[in-house]
Order: structure tokens, then sequence, then C-alpha cells
């Protein structure tokens, strides 16, 4: 009797052992719900990670984000450092015993100050025009950010006054005498950010380290890693901006030093493209940067530099290195720096000696690293990482790239519950036979006996990588999820590839990008045999949304349908109301007045003028606040659909940009976005 008991509980045991809970498809509910991990900072002592995490609040239609705190030995569990759900950007003060950070706790963002041992934050700074960008002098007696105030105004009663003004008056027309007057999803109110300086201690009002000055800091109209910088001695910052009039059309953009007493700035560079990022070495010698060295391009490589501050000699220390540098920070002994570049979809973490020519070594491999930071002893890396089957958490690593563990796990949870591919990287020969990277992801219960619908994903830039990391725009695991393979290819201008391949877009955008793309579906129906060729659909946004039209036209109806998200349909319409005026005169090599037959070239809505061109059913999407790619190229594409008798829908955001970011209209682009494949292509 009592073997038999036995022999009935081991097999129940093992029946239980077998049976897991069974896994689901992803949903955009699930997508939502994940944990947004960010803005890793580890402290001087190595001992402490401060970071953020948002989480969408669908109700509230706004994502709250909170500051946490991880011990980098594992020794306890990640704890919740703030709760106000509108708290970000930790930076460490340099004795570790504080933490500043950005909050609109109070309606506009301000600096605030809160002891690692918890309590209460308290503000340290009430300017009416807001704070953001904290930076920690290295004795921690001062704190820099920016804000953006009246040029004229000289001091905040006068900023004041001036917004309580414009808030009062029934009139909201706008003036303006000069280009760049709204950028991205913005109006320009007649402001300039600038450097402000503010007593960590509160004993003082924050004051303008630039009045006067007609430029931004941070520079509105670029990007680029750490806008500026203290020196080791405390005694001056370096920034970079563009200071001069036609920021419209010119990329150019240099370093510059300011006192901390006040005083007139001082410029240090004189290349013509655009130099970012300033950075002191521990040891004060010099100053690293990143830098474009072509004139009026945004994605020429960016080069770490170094500026010898006794002689004011620029050093190119990645010269030979064919890969942009993104971010990157000094090794304490000032020998060395870190930084991460793309690299064949994935982002990794460099090191490199700082010196002219030196050769970088990878040291984080196999991933894609979103930001990372360097303990104060150089000996400790933590970063963030993501896939396309993962959302991003924190991970640590010796400066060797040794040893790597996670950290954080925000999302293990929600993602154990969930059955997702992982993205199945491959290569094939595209126009003239270049290389061409892609990256597969199949759908939830994937059985190779049947066949799937493929939805073909068209990245925007053009110059830029889709990499294998998780996104909340364009979530192909949420895609692939009702049972379509869902295919990414970076094709003739994307970046990570080298210089030559990216700068092989320019001019000829409806060219070897469109070959290259078109190639990248013959490379998968042969090679992937549960594809089902007859059930495809193609979409994109920005750059992607152009193809999008761009496929419409020329693909001969070898799509069932089609979705275009912030397309660029008119070339000529296009410039005529967009910001940042050097891309579209880069690209098309001057302006249309001056060579219009390039823009007519590739312009996607000379195609629809011969009537019969667009056959292929069309969902298109636009943002009423996107100044990129105004939100009439949507309209007019839709209209010449309409009028064609093309079955088209129309989809617009008045309160969103070129992104769609609310998470309510994030719910209802996916569910509009599935819509539209579901009818097409089950």
């Amino acid at each position: 009797m009592k073997a038999r008991i036995a022999v009935v509980l081991l097999v129940a045991l093992c029946l239980g052992a077998a049976a897991p809970a069974q896994k689901r498809a992803i949903t955009f509910e699930d997508l939502a719900a994940m944990s947004r991990v960010a803005e890793a900072q580890i402290s001087p002592d190595g001992k402490w990670v401060a970071y953020s995490v948002g989480t969408p609040d669908l109700e509230a239609n706004r994502i709250p984000r909170n500051l946490w705190l991880a011990a980098t030995d594992g020794s306890e569990a990640p704890r919740q450092l703030t709760r106000s759900g509108r708290d970000s950007h930790p930076r460490w003060s340099p004795d570790g015993k504080r933490i500043a950070f950005v909050s609109t706790r109070d309606g506009a963002p301000q600096i605030y100050l809160i002891s690692v041992e918890g309590g209460e934050a308290t503000k340290l700074t009430a300017i009416s025009t807001g704070a953001s960008e904290a930076v920690w002098s290295p004795d921690g007696k001062w704190i820099a950010f920016a804000s953006e105030v009246y040029v004229d105004c000289k001091d905040d009663a006068c900023n004041s006054q001036r917004d309580a003004e414009r808030a009062a008056s029934k009139v909201r027309a706008r003036i303006y005498e000069r280009l760049l007057y709204r950028h991205w999803d913005v109006w320009s109110e007649g402001k300039r950010s600038h450097v402000f300086l503010v007593p960590a201690d509160g004993s003082a009002p924050a004051r303008d380290l630039l009045p006067g000055a007609e430029y931004d800091v941070p520079t509105v109209q670029r990007g680029g890693p750490a806008h500026f910088s203290f020196s080791p001695d405390g005694r001056e910052i370096a920034f970079n901006a563009v200071a001069e009039p036609n920021e419209a059309w010119s990329t150019n953009g240099d370093i510059f030093t300011v006192a901390v007493s006040g005083g007139e700035p001082r410029k240090l560079t004189t290349n013509t493209g655009f130099d970012a990022g300033p950075v002191y070495s521990p040891d004060g010698q010099y100053i690293a940067y990143v830098s474009q060295a072509r004139a009026g391009f945004e994605a020429d490589r960016w080069v770490l530099k170094l500026y010898e501050r006794a002689s004011g000699r620029p050093i190119s220390v990645t010269e030979g290195f064919d890969r942009s540098v993104a971010s990157f920070a000094w090794a304490p002994d000032s020998k060395s720096l870190f930084f991460d570049a793309e690299d064949h979809g994935r982002k990794l973490i460099f090191r490199v000696a700082a010196a002219a020519g030196a050769e970088p070594k990878a040291v984080i491999k196999d991933s894609y690293v979103h930001e990372f930071a360097l303990s104060s002893d150089g000996r400790t890396l933590v970063f963030s990482r993501s896939s396309l089957a993962a959302p991003a958490e924190l991970f640590l690593a010796s400066a060797e790239g040794a040893g790597v563990r996670q950290l954080t796990r925000h999302n293990t949870e929600r993602l154990a519950a969930l059955d997702m591919n992982a993205a199945e990287h491959f290569t094939f020969s595209g126009a003239g036979g270049t290389k061409i990277h892609g990256m597969l992801v199949r759908p939830p219960g994937f059985d190779a006996s049947k066949k799937y619908p493929l939805l073909y994903l068209m990245h925007g830039g053009p110059q830029t990588m889709v990499g294998d990391s998780w996104g909340y725009r364009w979530n192909p695991q949420v895609m692939a999820a009702p049972g379509y393979v869902v295919v990414w290819v970076n094709r003739r201008g994307s970046t990570g590839f080298g210089q030559k391949f990216t700068d092989e877009v320019t001019a000829d955008w409806g060219g070897r990008a469109y070959q290259d793309l078109m190639r990248g579906v013959d490379y998968i129906l042969e090679k992937y045999p549960f594809v089902d060729g007859a059930r495809m659909a193609a979409a994109g946004g920005s750059y992607g949304g152009y193809m999008a039209a761009w496929v419409g036209a020329q693909s001969k109806g070898r799509f069932k349908a089609i979705i275009a998200h912030a397309a660029v349909y008119d070339l000529e319409s296009m410039y005529g109301a967009t910001e940042e005026l050097w891309f579209p005169e880069w690209e098309f090599k001057g302006v249309p007045w001056q060579n219009r037959d390039e823009y007519e070239k590739w312009s996607p809505h000379r195609f629809a003028a011969a009537y019969g061109k667009y056959k292929t059913p069309m969902l298109v999407i636009h943002g009423e606040q996107d100044y990129r790619v105004p939100y009439t190229q949507g309209l007019e594409l839709f209209t010449a659909l309409q009028r064609q008798g093309v079955p088209s829908k129309l989809l617009l955001f008045p309160d969103e940009g070129h992104w769609i970011n609310r998470p309510q209209n994030s719910r209802l682009w996916y569910r509009e976005f599935l819509a539209w494949l579901g009818k097409y292509l089950r």
C-alpha cells in the first residue's frame, strides 16, 4: 500500500511539473503595463544605482515616473525613493549623500534634492521659467541647470510678468522675423534656454550665466550627449551652442566655455560641422566632445575628439573608427574613455585610449545598450539594455565587460506570462550586391507547417538604424501577436553599418533603399517557407511613411495593404513647411526653386498625378502637432487616394506630434493599425 501511494504521489508530482502555466500572446494592455526603466546613475562610492521608472496610467492618460535605488551588490531588493509620479533625471551629489532630480510635482519643472536615506524631497529652485538638466559642481556647492527665458529680461520677475501677460492676453497670434520658429511639436515663444547656477544649499537665487545670449543651451535644434559640464576645479562650465542666425539651415555648432563667476563665453572650436557634448577630463587637461565634419549634414559620423586646454589643439580619437560615437564617459585616470555606438542592429559599449587614432575595443557586446554610466573608481559599468523580446532593465559589469549580471527585474513577472519570440538576424544581397541586415519575429504559438501573413516594417530616418531593442511606438511583438511574421530591414541609409552605407540614401530616396527593401521581400519568401507571399502588408513612419507612399506607387500591387504614418508625400511642399531646412537641402542638394528636378524625381505625389498608380488600400496616420513632417502631407496623400477610389482611411491625432505618445492615443493607434491589417490579411 505504501509503495502504491508513493507511485501515485510521484505521478501526480510529475504531471504537475509537466504542466506549466500556459503562455499567451502579448496585448497592448501588456505593453502599456511594462515598467520603463531609464536614467541610471551610479553613486560615487559605487554601492548604489539611482534610476527612474515610468509606468503608463491609461486612466490618467500619462506616464508617471518615480526614482528608485538599487544596491549594486544585490544585497537588497530595489526600493522606491519618490512617489509623486513626476520625478526624473537623478544626479548624485559628489559626496553621495543626496540626489538632485527634476520634478513637475508643483507645476513647472524644478530642481529638488532628496537624501539617499529617504524622507521628503526639498525644492531647490523656484524659478518661474522652470529648471532642467541638473549638473553638480565637483565640490558639491553648486548646481547648474537650464531654463528657457526671455533674452531681454534681466531677472525672474521680468520673465514671470511676461509669461503672465501672455497668458492673460486674448490674442493668440504669433509674430516672427526669422526661421526655426517652431520645432518638432513646439512653437517658439521668443525664449532661449540658458545655463543657470544656484547654490546647492539654496542660500541665494539662481543666476543666468548667459544673459542676453541669442542661442540655446541645450541646443533646441540638435541632439548629442551631455550638454554642459563643470571643469574639475569648478571655475568654468563648457557647453555647446549654435551661435549664429542661420540656425534653420546650418548644422554648425561649437564648444564654448564660460566662467562660473560670469563674463563673456569663449569659443573653443572652429569646425564648420556640429560639435557637442563637452566633458572635462578628470585631470583637467582635456575637454572631450563629439564632432561632425561635414557642414549641413545631420547624419555625418560622430567622431570623438579632445580639446587640449593648454594648447587649444584638437585631437581626433576615433577618426579611423567607422561608427558614430553616441554618449561617452572618462575613465578616472584620464587615460581612456568609454562610449556607446551602433553596430549591425545592436548598440555596444567600447573603450578607447585618449590618444589620436586610438583603436576602440568593445567591452559590452551582443547587446542593444540604451545608456550607461561608469563608477567614479572606473571599475564598474551600469547600463540598460533590451531586445525585441524584452524591455530595458539595468545590468552591471566590470569595466572590461566581465561578470555581466542583471540588476533590476521590474518586468520579469509580466514577461513570464507572455509568448514572445526573440528576433532572428539575417543578411541578404541588396542593390549592387551590398549586404543588408534584417530581423524577423515569429508569431506566438508558431507552427512551421503553417503559412503566415507578412508584416514588412520600414524604419524612418532615413539615416537611423532599427536595432534588436524594445520599443513602445512600433512594437513588433504586439504586431506579431495576431499571427503575423514581422520583419525589419536596415536598408541603404541606415546607421551602424559604416558612413558610406549611410550616405547612399542621400539624393536617392526611392532608389537603392527601395531596391534593398524589395530584395529583402524576395529573400524572405525564398528563405522562410512559412511566409505567405499572397498575404503581405508594408508599414512605416516618417521616412518609412515616405517609403510606404513610394511602395504604393512603385510595387505594382505586391502588398495587400499599406500603412503610412507621418508620411512625407510632396517633397516640395514639405520643404516649405518643415523646420530643419538643412535636412532637405542636404538630401536633395539645394533648395527646390534652384534644384526642382531632384525634389520631383523622388516625390511620391508625382505618381498620384498619373491616375491609376495608387491601388493598394492604405491607412494614413498623422499628428496635427507634427512640425517635422507637417500633417498636411498626410492630408495630401489621403486626398489623392480618395480621388482615385483607393480604399483608404485617415487617422488624425490633434494632440500628438511626430510620435504618438499619450497612452490612450497609443491604444487607438495600435487598434486601428491591427484592424487595417486584419481587414486585408486575415
